[in-house]
Formats: C-alpha cells, structure tokens, sequence
C-alpha cells in the first residue's frame, strides 16, 4: 500500500489500531487534538504529522491513532467517535492536555508521552522511538 502522496493514514479507533499494531508489530502514537481551535495542536500537524519525512520514517514502526476535539460546529465529528474520543481521554488523557501524544504498546501500556516541541521531523520522530 502506497501512502506517500495521501498523507499520514490515521485511524480513529482504538481497537483497530490495536489490531494493526499487533500484526505489523508496531506501536501505537495515540494524538490528543484540538484540529480548529489549538494553535499548537495545528502547528504540530503540520510541522510534523504533515511531513513526507516523519511519514516514511513513521509508517514502519508506529500505527498513527487521532482523537480530535473540534469546537466549531462545521469540523463536528459524528457522535459515537465523539464518545470514543472520550473515552479514550479520559483513559490516557485524564488531564486534557493539548496536544497530547502517547506511545503506548498494542495492548494499551503507555510507554511515554510528549506534547508540541519545534523540532525537525526526524527528532521528533526518534522522540517517539525512544520512548
């Protein structure tokens, strides 16, 4: 599956993450966002999430998971991933931090976490790895 000129291929359910992250052997990179309203969350998208680099370096080690939380009526999300978003802050996100990245294995163990860094997408991405 080729993926280069599409973006990250992000997921936004749990259990299917967990699912992919078992069969490539793979960890998970859950993000906490707030697509229209934080600043940071947006600069971390496209400083980082958005870049060619971090998606070649990426798409072999991390199965990349997305709960949003958009403010404005337009961007809304339907109400059951809205409740899976929920779910899944209040499980990894209890303090509603933005933005929010765990590392966590397949099975769910968080291995570490970080938020917004101006960073190049290779150090960001070792970040990750490191954790």
């Amino acid at each position: 599956m080729f993926n280069g000129l599409f973006g990250q291929d992000w997921q936004t359910d749990l259990e299917k993450a967990q699912k992919l992250a078992v069969e490539g052997h793979k960890n998970i990179v859950l993000v906490f966002q707030g697509s229209d309203w934080c600043a940071p969350c947006i600069k971390l998208d496209r400083e980082i999430w958005s870049t060619e680099e971090f998606q070649h370096l990426a798409k072999d080690k991390f199965v990349m998971l997305k709960a949003d939380f958009p403010r404005r009526q337009k961007n809304k999300l339907p109400s059951d991933q809205e409740e899976q978003n929920k779910e899944l802050a209040s499980r990894y996100n209890p303090k509603g931090y933005f933005p929010y990245v765990v590392v966590m294995e397949a099975s769910g163990k968080v291995l570490g976490d970080a938020g917004y860094e101006k960073t190049t997408p290779k150090e960001y991405f070792q970040k990750l790895s490191s954790l």
